[in-house]
């Protein structure tokens, strides 16, 4: 990292102090990170989100006073909010799908590897998320049995786009038009490919890939990547 690039200010957030403590080590080992601040409760999530402006939360699910989903819920209400990765012990889809709906950008669980933890603070500070094709695969199986999350979470909503002659795709909600290129990224972001994995694919590179995701996202008005997939999935761009 260079003197003069800026590190990315995480917060976390546990009930429990060795959880956090363990956290703490991790994040505070890399020297694009910084470290601005800690709670452990929801109400003091909010707080700490409002004074310490972090670009990452780490965000526990099960706390005192008010739940991880709910503090994402107001976090996440307001202007400028960070980055927000759900963690928790618990392997459910309740939770996984509650933190979509909620607006998080990602879903961690406490056994995941240091390398996996640094991974996704760096993956949502980027403007990506955490997504991973097991995550993925979970979301496409809920929509195949009629229980996707509820429509706020993807919005836009219903209408099929349309093909266009030259193969691109209208969105019906926005009026915007996805390129070739830019409904090929889509599909391969829904396919659970990550930025370096589409560039590959495409012969194009990640810096492009960066610019191609954050076009697509203005133009069908989702949050993030996580959203993206789910809006690709609902409207039949993938199978």
């Amino acid at each position: 990292m260079s003197d003069g690039e800026r590190r990315i200010r995480v917060a976390i957030v546990d009930d429990q102090p060795l959880v956090r403590s363990g956290f703490r080590m991790i994040l505070g080992t890399m020297p694009d990170v910084e470290i601005v601040g800690e709670a452990g409760t929801g109400a003091q999530a909010v707080a700490l989100a409002a004074t310490a402006r972090p670009d990452v939360m780490t965000m526990d699910v099960q706390m005192p006073d008010m739940d991880g989903l709910e503090a994402t819920r107001r976090i996440l209400g307001s202007s400028e909010a960070p980055a927000i990765i759900m963690v928790t012990t618990f392997d459910r889809d309740d939770y996984l799908f509650a933190a979509l709906e909620a607006g998080a950008s990602g879903f961690l669980l406490k056994n995941a590897s240091p390398e996996q933890l640094a991974g996704a603070v760096r993956a949502v500070a980027s403007g990506e998320a955490l997504l991973s094709p097991e995550v993925t695969r979970r979301v496409i199986s809920r929509f195949a049995r009629g229980d996707a999350p509820t429509e706020a979470a993807v919005a836009p909503s219903a209408s099929e786009p349309a093909p266009t002659a030259t193969g691109s795709i209208t969105i019906p909600e926005t009026g915007e038009t996805l390129t070739d290129r830019e409904a090929e990224v889509l599909r391969l972001m829904a396919d659970g490919r990550s930025n370096a994995e589409i560039g590959a694919t495409l012969y194009i590179g990640e810096a492009t890939v960066k610019t191609h995701v954050s076009r697509i996202l203005q133009k069908i008005a989702v949050r993030d990547r996580i959203h993206a997939v789910v809006y690709a999935h609902r409207v039949g761009l993938v199978e």
